[in-house]
């Protein structure tokens, strides 16, 4: 499984849908609120074995940004 393929594994998991690609973001899915924010956060970090900075959280808003975000870790 490639990056990608495992990122949106854990996005269909702590979104709790398979309803979702690579086009997810917080402007087009209705389970991404900040509780699931969080959850995604924590998901990332512990599959990845990374730490996001502050601003890298903050700037996850969509699938690309985090797929970019964990390439470059």
């Amino acid at each position: 499984m490639n990056r990608s393929q495992q990122l949106l594994q854990i996005f269909r998991e702590v979104l709790e849908t398979n309803d979702i690609d690579e086009t997810v973001s917080q402007a087009n899915c209705e389970a991404w609120d900040s509780i699931h924010h969080l959850n995604l956060i924590l998901a990332i970090e512990s599959g990845f074995n990374i730490s996001l900075e502050p601003e890298e959280m903050e700037r996850m808003q969509d699938f690309a940004t985090a797929l970019k975000i964990v390439e470059g870790k």
